[in-house]
């Protein structure tokens, strides 16, 4: 499948970033109004996680979906997906150090060794930070096949994300589930490729 690239350019890109926009404006909005609950600063916190879990994923589906479609300019949507992904875990990290630690270090710091989920969002947030930095045309370049293996660190990455959604749900774990259960659909199809089909 071929969309034209003026269509492609001037609807679609705009169309997406657009929508992965409106989560960020909406948490903003909702602090503004006073409409996000009794407690607005871990409702702001939790979702920005989630949507940075949720884009995270849609980037592993760019692959698949891609194939199934046959739709080649599905693979340039997949840049801008990976940076809104890390833009939200960026901006769950300082809701975190912001709001629930108030710039507390020495807390903070305790967090990240005492408390298993903490660590492990921490590790993601490291991790996926080459990713954001070398997703440029120069650094695709510059780097060449170097470029393709640091990118593989996306799936720990994306394991460790619902980890530690698992372990920050203490007890209802049935959305995290969900999340667990699709990055294994998306983790298992690009296995079949690899080493079945």
């Amino acid at each position: 499948m071929k969309i034209p690239e003026m269509i492609f350019n001037r609807v679609f890109r705009p169309i997406l970033f657009v929508l992965l926009v409106l989560p960020a404006l909406y948490y903003a909005w909702g602090f503004w109004q006073d409409n996000l609950g009794a407690n607005p600063l871990e409702a702001i916190i939790r979702g920005l996680g989630d949507w940075a879990l949720r884009i995270l994923l849609l980037t592993l589906l760019i692959s698949p979906l891609r194939r199934l479609l046959n739709w080649t300019q599905l693979l340039r949507m997949r840049r801008m997906l990976g940076l809104y992904a890390y833009f939200y875990v960026v901006l769950h990290l300082i809701g975190y150090l912001w709001f629930d630690q108030f710039f507390d270090w020495s807390e903070i710091w305790f967090d990240i060794l005492e408390r298993p989920f903490i660590t492990v969002g921490m590790i993601s947030v490291v991790l996926l930070t080459p990713l954001a930095i070398t997703s440029t045309k120069g650094f695709i370049r510059r780097l060449g096949k170097r470029w393709k293996r640091l990118h593989t660190l996306i799936y720990p990455i994306s394991m460790l994300a619902v980890l530690h959604f698992w372990w920050m749900a203490k007890l209802d774990k049935s959305e995290p589930l969900i999340y667990a259960v699709l990055l294994s659909i998306l983790l298992a199809e690009r296995l079949f490729r690899k080493y079945v089909k």
